[in-house]
């Protein structure tokens, strides 16, 4: 099978879209991640998975959402209920987006977010459909390109997934996050270590998800390889429970369960210096820094 029949096979979302099921009640609040920041005076980061890549990442008051995904089709499902739809999102700084296919970039659904000027970070290939919808400050990214938002910097960096992609490195307030789209672990990323040496939190993809058998994501073990690499304070995995429909299962398979068990262990084991945290939808963690005494940092906002 070629190339252009695995990326059929991913595309394929169905004529009709509903919305996605949510949560029936907020989780309580994950355990604070509490380091010594590498920035002195870093300010609070929390972190909450909306659903799949979808993530909220508030730089103590700005917040960015990752790839934008808030319905559901037949062949298309998160696994997963959604923390909250489009209308219940916070007021954000930015939003970036990894790649064109539906579930990261449900642009039809996004365009119901009223503030159409919401800084908006993408590929080339989706800057027609983001300003199809209305919104008005589209910038396209290439692999290192940076941009500067309010207090904030983000840069794109490489990615592999069978369609331009992107991931990025989100910056502010004395804090770094990787967010890692859904990409395959290419030698490209070796990189980032070097122009980010302090990463406060990484996401990255985990589901090892293959289309007629060709790889298009990494694998569980590949992500703990890359945590190795890249030694943020903490990691949170996302893209695992993903599931097709009747249709789309017949290319699709997956690296391991619809779940997080796999990478936890390989990544304890493989980066025993970052710590491991299985959010679920809704879930916030907080990153504090540890004050002189080593007791946790307070919060400023939330």
């Amino acid at each position: 099978m070629n190339r252009s029949i695995a990326s059929f096979a991913l595309l394929l979302a169905g004529c009709a879209t509903t919305a996605a099921p949510l949560i029936s009640s907020k989780p309580a609040p994950a355990s604070p991640v509490v380091f010594a920041a590498q920035t002195p005076g870093a300010a609070p980061l929390h972190l909450t998975r909306v659903a799949h890549a979808s993530v909220l990442i508030d730089f103590d008051g700005e917040v960015v959402l990752t790839d934008p995904w808030f319905t559901e089709s037949s062949q298309y499902h998160h696994g997963e209920p959604l923390a909250m739809d489009v209308a219940h999102l916070p007021k954000l700084a930015a939003v970036v987006v990894s790649h064109s296919h539906y579930d990261h970039f449900d642009i039809d659904a996004f365009a119901a977010y009223p503030d159409k000027s919401v800084p908006f970070f993408m590929p080339p290939d989706c800057v027609d459909a983001a300003k199809k919808a209305g919104f008005t400050h589209v910038q396209a990214m290439q692999p290192w390109d940076s941009a500067a938002v309010g207090d904030l910097t983000i840069t794109a960096a490489p990615a592999e997934h069978g369609v331009p992609e992107n991931t990025y490195v989100l910056q502010g307030k004395g804090r770094t996050v990787y967010f890692g789209g859904d990409t395959l672990k290419i030698p490209a990323l070796d990189e980032l270590s070097k122009r980010f040496p302090h990463i406060d939190a990484a996401f990255l993809p985990i589901n090892g998800l293959r289309a007629v058998g060709r790889q298009q994501v990494m694998t569980a073990d590949e992500a703990a390889a890359l945590t190795a690499q890249l030694r943020p304070g903490v990691v949170v995995p996302i893209h695992y429970a993903f599931r097709g429909g009747w249709f789309s299962e017949i290319f699709l398979s997956y690296d391991g369960p619809h779940d997080a068990s796999g990478f936890a262990a390989a990544a304890k084991a493989r980066a025993p210096g970052t710590q491991v945290r299985v959010l679920a939808p809704g879930e916030t963690l907080d990153v504090l820094n540890a004050d002189p005494a080593g007791a946790p940092g307070q919060s400023t906002s939330k």
